[in-house]
């Protein structure tokens, strides 16, 4: 059969169901595709910043409603640091969801909006002159007008399409488990940022715990770890899982560790290769992850609205790496460029001690968290927005050869 939509979205998962919410509300015939089943699992730390919060009110989608969290807390290095969220930022809170219950909400509501949802693999895209004009999914040929490209960090599609993955640049290796706990409803999400092995080396990265709220009575548990092609971070994520949770077992009264998962992560837009004249990738698929934190699910969120913004273009081919530079371009480039220092094995245990101890670390470690949450909007006029965007101008200006969508 041969099936027309005007809007075709390849990949269910947060960026490709959000982008079908508002391709639905605009009025479109529209078709979400995905090779997996709902609901279904996901590598993911299921934390959800205000950052994200604030989308998912756009959309209208109420989260864990019994479940919010207040912000960070940072701990490494002989000291802790309490990090609120910012009451700046247009929602002030945050909360977690399972990426099984979470993808399954965002989707049951696409649905309701009225997309269409095709279960199967979209493969074989035909193109011609940078055109879309045809794919498949099983014995389906697929056309739409526009094509949205949401399918993941491997983005299997996106590769067929020409998408290169620059892994010269930062990129994350994460492992993710889930844990009962009698402190599930602690109102902190929770960093330890001195991430060491069982031969107590630090290790390039932070673990993370947070809290899934009492009804579920389970914590998130995992860790990131950050590489590039010239210094692999050479971890064992599951070993270092079991290690980290068994560090922390007493103190949140961890039962056993479960659902252990973990994935790669290009981070920071360090792809080339996505948008043609009616096609573009979106989310994880175009490396929207913050390189600080691994967070992508606001990134994910915010392309989806973005890309359905731009569908009275003409030709994406540059519209929409020029759109995604404008939005994210100076901050992903100074954050890869933090993050890659992050790689050094000496600058960790120096800078850790400075960051998280005493009067520096009650300033310093705020502020932190405050973009590490993505949490820095162009309206902010104060001394940390001032100083990221200095910073950010000035490393667009010096790595003008680094890889960032084009």
């Amino acid at each position: 059969m041969e099936l027309k939509f005007d809007v075709a979205i390849i990949g269910a998962g947060p960026s490709g169901a959000a982008a079908a919410i508002h391709a639905a509300k605009a009025g479109h015939q529209v078709a979400l595709i995905d090779s997996a089943q709902f609901p279904r699992d996901k590598t993911c730390g299921d934390g959800l910043t205000p950052r994200a919060m604030h989308q998912l009110g756009n959309l209208e989608i109420l989260v864990n409603p019994s479940y919010r969290n207040k912000g960070l807390k940072l701990h490494g290095f002989g000291g802790s640091v309490t990090a609120p969220w910012p009451q700046s930022y247009p929602c002030t809170e945050g909360t977690a969801l399972p990426r099984t219950d979470f993808d399954a909400l965002i989707v049951e509501h696409a649905r309701t909006a009225g997309a269409q949802f095709i279960h199967g693999t979209a493969n074989a895209p035909h193109v011609v002159d940078g055109q879309l004009r045809s794919f498949h999914v099983g014995a389906d040929t697929v056309t739409a007008r526009w094509v949205i490209v949401a399918d993941g960090v491997r983005s299997t599609f996106g590769k067929q399409l020409g998408r290169i993955w620059h892994k010269g640049e930062v990129y994350g290796i994460a492992a993710r488990s889930y844990a009962t706990s009698p402190k599930a409803a602690e109102p902190w999400m929770h960093s330890h940022v001195e991430l060491k092995n069982a031969a107590g080396e630090v290790q390039p990265g932070y673990g993370w715990i947070f809290p899934l709220g009492s009804e579920l009575g389970m914590v998130n548990i995992g860790l990131g770890a950050l590489s590039t092609a010239t210094r692999p971070a050479k971890i064992n994520t599951k070993k270092l899982l079991d290690y980290y949770a068994e560090q922390q077992r007493e103190e949140w009264g961890l039962g056993p560790v479960e659902k252990v998962a973990s994935a790669l992560l290009p981070m920071g837009g360090a792809v080339s290769g996505v948008a043609g004249k009616n096609w573009m990738l979106i989310g994880d698929a175009a490396a929207c992850v913050n390189p600080l934190n691994g967070e992508g699910i606001d990134y994910g969120l915010e392309t989806a609205a973005m890309a359905v913004s731009l569908l009275a273009e003409p030709d994406f081919t540059r519209a929409w790496p020029q759109t995604l530079q404008s939005a994210y371009g100076e901050a992903f480039l100074l954050a890869r460029t933090a993050a890659r220092l992050l790689t050094y094995p000496q600058f960790l245990p120096l800078a850790g001690p400075v960051a998280l101890r005493g009067p520096v670390g009650r300033m310093l470690m705020p502020a932190a968290a405050r973009l590490m949450g993505n949490l820095v909007t162009d309206e902010d006029r104060d001394l940390v927005a001032r100083a990221w965007r200095l910073a950010g101008r000035g490393i667009s200006l010096t790595r003008r050869d680094s890889p960032l969508w084009s």
